[in-house]
């Protein structure tokens, strides 16, 4: 079974060495140079130069030029894992056994952009993997595996990414013979239960002190590494949080974003109900008792 991948985040590495370790027939690999909008780009040229497997950078997946080079590898299956655009029919056509894509949430739920940051911020407690057949839609098309994932207080955005990656390798170990075989049992997608997340920005990102303390907790874990940090503004200056935990306060009468202690482990900082420690953040660390935030 020959196959073409499509990819160019971390997550498409890890699938193509899977991929490797199983003696897949990867003959061609379309991947991006540089990415502006993916913190966890990765150029996967150096590994098909590794694996004498044929590189195209393709800047418009849709471009004639990246069908016309897809079609020449002759594949009859297309994986398409870590790219953040969607795929046209002509190329949606050229694999007979179609296109496998891979979102990391329970579709037909939570659809759309930054599946993982999302469901940290909402606090969800669990996701899931899942690989389906492609269209021209977003995350539409009919699913071929899905595994469910728990998500705990203390996950943040690095130990989901793995958990993500665990789950989607074995996957993959299991859907090769399936798809070689004809034997991937195909469930459609239930639309009425379906929505979708939008594309975040960098105001997604921004600490509202007046948030609960709960509240900046998932979105600090949620923008960790390696992702681009939730952040706030002191002295006009962005300041880059990694880490939190919320400490117990409830006075009434503190305004949120003061600096309300100093501790062995960082300054303490009042939010909309109680408070939240910063033992990693970038920046400033003169911080003092009264400055506000």
């Amino acid at each position: 079974m020959r196959i073409v991948f499509i990819g160019t985040v971390r997550f498409s590495l890890h699938s193509l060495e899977r991929l490797m370790e199983l003696n897949a027939n990867v003959v061609g690999i379309c991947t991006l140079r540089e990415s502006k909008f993916n913190s966890d780009h990765i150029d996967l040229s150096d590994f098909g130069a590794i694996h004498q497997i044929q590189t195209h950078y393709s800047e418009d997946i849709n471009s004639v030029k990246s069908v016309d080079w897809i079609k020449e590898q002759r594949p009859d299956v297309i994986f398409c894992f870590g790219w953040s655009r969607l795929l046209k029919k002509e190329l949606l056509s050229l694999a007979p056994k179609g296109v496998i894509g891979f979102h990391p949430a329970a579709l037909p739920s939570n659809r759309g952009r930054h599946p993982l940051i999302w469901a940290l911020a909402l606090g969800l407690n669990k996701t899931a993997s899942t690989f389906f057949v492609m269209t021209e839609k977003a995350d539409d098309g009919d699913i071929i595996s899905q595994k469910e994932i728990t998500i705990t207080k203390q996950d943040d955005a690095a130990s989901l990414y793995s958990k993500v990656t665990v789950a989607a390798l074995k996957q993959i170990e299991e859907l090769l013979p399936q798809l070689n075989d004809g034997r991937c049992l195909r469930i459609k997608q239930d639309k009425s239960v379906s929505n979708s997340w939008r594309k975040r920005g960098s105001l997604d990102g921004a600490i509202d002190w007046r948030m609960s303390a709960n509240s900046i907790y998932n979105l600090v874990r949620a923008l960790a590494l390696p992702y681009v940090g939730a952040h706030f503004f002191y002295n006009k200056k962005q300041i880059k949080v990694w880490s939190t935990f919320i400490v117990e306060n409830r006075s009434n009468n503190i305004e949120p974003g003061k600096v309300i202690g100093l501790s062995k482990r960082g300054p303490i900082v009042k939010c909309g109900d109680d408070a939240i420690c910063i033992p990693n953040f970038d920046g400033s660390s003169d911080l003092n008792i009264g400055d506000y935030l």
